[in-house]
């Protein structure tokens, strides 16, 4: 059992927090607030629960003989939050005969403690109240602090006082009686409050999070005889006990935080306003999405908005976003109010942007017209001390998923810049998949942390392969690995987006997955796209080699089941590896823990993207497994039988396609920008870029064993690469097109034209890129022809000659078109006197797959101008 706690605030021990203590609940409100007559308000779905009817007659039994009990009901929900039904119960406390000795006694969630807090502060002109906040919502919120209130048509919480409760008496015990969504919904309120106050429950919190939703997913409808109506409920049960401690420890953590705050500043002033955080953007959408959303729903995904202004500022580091992002959803929590259950939750309702900035308008912590946003420095602290002031362009900007590109202007030509991409998406996979399947413990430090390697993060959590942890406020990451030994199949498919590298490893590692008691198969599936994407060779060869495995959908894509029951023999194995590297890298990582040594050989011709099956076998090094290239067959590889031995800290370079964006915009600007963590030492063959692609183009380019500078000519300078075999660094050919898009030659008899080619593969990548890029430069007036494993761009005779395109560029959901089209979309009128007109870019955080920050950059450190559309 857990203690009985008392919180101090405003100077007195009033909060009082435990479990099944409701003798002492009742024992202290009869001493501690003696009355003729104490008013019990609940809502119908209470008056169901057989604890409250337990607590109904226990008070009414204690109470002295000259004492009475009233007990008034309303229907449950916010739609009763109003200020009739305030005045339907004035009128019943009238009818009564009540005075100004009365308590009443608010009994719920936050709908109840709100609104019959406010009838306390107003009956009479102020009677006491006792808050006994029966949801978790209400428990370590609304309950807290004395704020009251009604909602209007325009808005929650714009009627109200501060009204001090006598006590706020806390049994966790009515937790076991709400439902997993009302339960799940009350999360926010305490991520909220750990994320800007307190980062060590922040980080006890991420660890719990598995063992808190297991049991809130299986809670259950039980009926119970109702003992005061005699009739038979049907109520929600969950198993409360199993997360006591847990439950307890946030809850109370949560408590002690808002009884400090509001201890500081009671009325709201400066400090409390923080306990807003996600609240500015989460209470306007609920004031759309309401009923159907819930306000922690909506909270939720308004945090990781305001987190996300916060990045976008230059405050904030991705970092931070990310891990936000990971433990809202891990708790079950929407991060978007575009995720499809949620959009189906809620109706479909549409948000629109004027609408939803009118609802912020009306903010109580505005001034004035000018809104009011917490900003967030990291987790567990807040920027300053108060709300800061936000711009509408600012939010228009991080409410939509479409951006407007400005020109480039007013970029001195001397600028200097440094860019830190994030860290490389092969590598941070590669390492993710080897340190779960070592031996030991892997501190892995400037992981990417996106879309991709989030899906890896819970793949192998899910599959039990690893122990995951965090350090330094989450920039590192720590992986206990288990040697391989305690992969065991999930109850769930296994969701990965539109993570390409991810599907592709985890296919070979689930071959390696134990049964378990209830299960003998994983399944890996992904979005519409993903499940376009072909795995077919991979699958073949696995399956030639024992391993069972079947196609849910359609032959040769995702969703896949893999047999757990079926064994990954070794020997010889035969791969083609034509399409995709990444097939080749997934066996090669997994080969040492079959059943024999391996010799995979490579067939059907020259592999695809050599260079990045040369990262893999270089990282197994790394871990302890050393590959033997065949001496007498091409493309072949022997692999030991062996278990990897973990390295203390393995440290992830910056990615080097996404390097290839900052230094593409030097090159476009005539500015400089160095990428300090990735040189010609580098891993990634993208590493090449500024050598092999811009230093001919006229770039002048300065490279170390681990650093990259670039700085473009005269803007409108830059010259046409006549051809460039990019199958070394394929992800960057989209960056060579859009500087090639606007590269002439002086001489005016010559061709403007760049071939690119042995880029085959990009037409299976997140869409067909070469058609995709393809299509969206003639939106730009740039002509290309495509080859058969490439593509032909016809630059302009003058950057002047790009046209504005008269509809929106798409993206595809595919990062890289979206970040190299941006760059072109900032040359557009970039040297036309006064032209302000912008380029309209669609689905702009698909770059959160590899660069969730990627428009912060642009915006806060190249110094572009960017703008949301409506």
């Amino acid at each position: 059992m857990v203690p009985l706690a008392r919180v101090p605030i405003l100077g007195k021990e009033t909060i009082h927090v435990g479990y099944d203590i409701h003798e002492h609940i009742i024992d202290t409100i009869i001493t501690g607030c003696k009355s003729s007559t104490y008013v019990i308000v609940n809502d119908t779905n209470l008056s169901k629960v057989p604890y409250f009817q337990q607590f109904i007659k226990e008070f009414e039994s204690k109470l002295p003989a000259d004492t009475r009990v009233l007990n008034y009901v309303i229907k449950p929900g916010e739609a009763s939050k109003t200020r009739e039904t305030k005045a339907e119960i004035e009128d019943y406390l009238l009818l009564k005969g009540c005075t100004r000795d009365t308590v009443m006694i608010a009994l719920g969630g936050g709908v109840i403690g709100d609104m019959i807090g406010f009838v306390a502060a107003t009956f009479m002109r102020g009677v006491r109240v006792v808050q006994i906040p029966t949801s978790l919502l209400s428990m370590v919120d609304s309950s807290i602090g004395g704020k009251t209130a009604v909602d209007t048509p325009l808005g929650k919480n714009f009627i109200g006082a501060f009204w001090q409760p006598q006590y706020v008496l806390v049994d966790i015990k009515w937790l076991q009686t709400l439902a997993r969504r009302e339960f799940i919904n009350g999360m926010a309120e305490v991520i909220k409050t750990a994320c800007i106050w307190n980062a060590d429950e922040f980080t006890r919190l991420e660890s719990n999070a598995s063992m808190f939703l297991e049991v809130v997913n299986s809670s259950k409808q039980i009926k119970v005889a109702n003992s005061i109506t005699g009739e038979i409920d049907e109520i929600s049960h969950s198993e409360i006990e199993k997360i006591l401690e847990h439950t307890y420890k946030l809850v109370l953590e949560s408590i002690k935080v808002k009884a400090d705050v509001v201890s500081s500043d009671e009325r709201e002033s400066s400090l409390r306003n923080l306990l807003n955080f996600g609240h500015t953007i989460g209470h306007a959408y609920e004031a759309i999405l309401t009923p159907q959303a819930l306000h922690g729903e909506c909270v939720s995904f308004g945090m990781i908005k305001e987190a996300e202004l916060s990045r976008y500022w230059g405050i904030l580091s991705p970092t931070q976003v990310a891990r936000l992002s990971k433990i809202l959803a891990a708790y079950g929590l929407p991060i978007s109010p575009d995720e499809k259950w949620f959009k189906d939750l809620t109706l479909n309702k549409e948000t629109p942007i004027n609408t939803l900035l009118d609802k912020m308008s009306v903010d109580k912590k505005n001034d004035g017209s000018k809104k009011k946003v917490v900003i967030l420095e990291s987790i567990g602290k807040c920027y300053g001390t108060s709300a800061h002031f936000v711009s509408d362009d600012d939010l228009r900007f991080i409410l939509t998923d479409e951006t407007l590109v400005y020109p480039f202007k007013n970029i001195p030509q001397n600028q200097t810049k440094i860019i830190t991409p994030p860290g490389s998406k092969s590598i941070s996979n590669r390492a993710l998949i080897l340190a779960a399947l070592g031996e030991g413990q892997c501190k892995i430090k400037n992981l990417l942390h996106s879309d991709d390697t989030k899906h890896m993060l819970t793949a192998v959590n899910e599959l039990k392969g690893a122990t995951i942890s965090w350090e330094d406020n989450g920039e590192t990451v720590v992986v206990q690995g288990h040697g391989g030994k305690t992969l065991t199949a999930c109850p769930d498919p296994l969701y990965l987006g539109n993570a390409g590298t991810a599907s592709r490893f985890l296919t070979t590692v689930a071959a390696l997955v134990n049964s378990s008691q209830d299960q003998d198969y994983v399944v890996l599936t992904g979005n519409a796209r993903m499940q376009q994407r072909p795995i077919g060779p991979l699958v073949d060869s696995l399956r030639a080699n024992g391993t069972k495995i079947e196609y849910l959908k359609s032959e040769g894509c995702l969703p896949l089941k893999v047999f757990t029951n079926s064994t990954f023999k070794g020997g010889r194995i035969e791969l083609a590896a034509t399409v995709s590297s990444q097939y080749v890298s997934s066996i090669l990582m997994c080969a040492p823990y079959a059943q024999e040594p391996v010799t995979l050989a490579l067939v059907g011709g020259k592999p695809i993207s050599i260079l990045y099956v040369d990262m893999t076998i270089k990282m197994m090094e790394k871990f302890g497994i050393k590959v033997e290239a065949s001496t007498t067959e091409p493309y072949t590889y022997h692999i030991p039988k062996g278990t990897y031995v973990n390295p203390s800290e393995y440290v992830i370079e910056s990615d080097a396609s996404s390097a290839t964006y900052p230094l593409a915009f030097a090159a476009l600007t005539g500015t400089t920008v160095t990428v300090p963590n990735i040189g010609y030492d580098s891993l990634q063959g993208d590493a090449r870029f500024a050598r092999d692609v811009l230093k001919p183009m006229g770039c002048t380019v300065e490279q170390t064993a681990s650093s990259t500078t670039v700085t473009g000519p005269k803007v409108g300078t830059l010259t046409p690469l006549k051809h460039v075999n990019m199958e070394p660094m394929t992800d960057a050919f989209l960056t060579a097109c859009v500087v090639a898009a606007v590269a002439h030659d002086s001489d005016e008899k010559s061709q403007n034209t760049t071939t690119i080619e042995g880029i085959a593969n990009q037409r299976v990548k997140e869409c067909n890129r070469i058609e995709a890029m393809a299509t969206q430069l003639a939106k730009f007036g740039v002509s290309t022809t495509e080859l058969p494993d490439g593509i032909q761009v016809h630059g302009l005779n003058s950057i002047k000659d790009l046209n504005l395109p008269t509809e929106a560029i798409e993206t595809y959901d595919d990062h890289r078109v979206a970040m190299s089209l941006s760059l072109l979309a900032g040359v557009v009128n970039m040297l036309a006197d006064g032209a302000e007109s912008p380029v309209r870019v669609l689905e702009r955080h698909c770059t959160g797959k590899t660069w969730p920050g990627w428009w912060d950059v642009l915006h806060t450190e190249l110094g572009a101008r960017l703008d949301g559309a409506e």
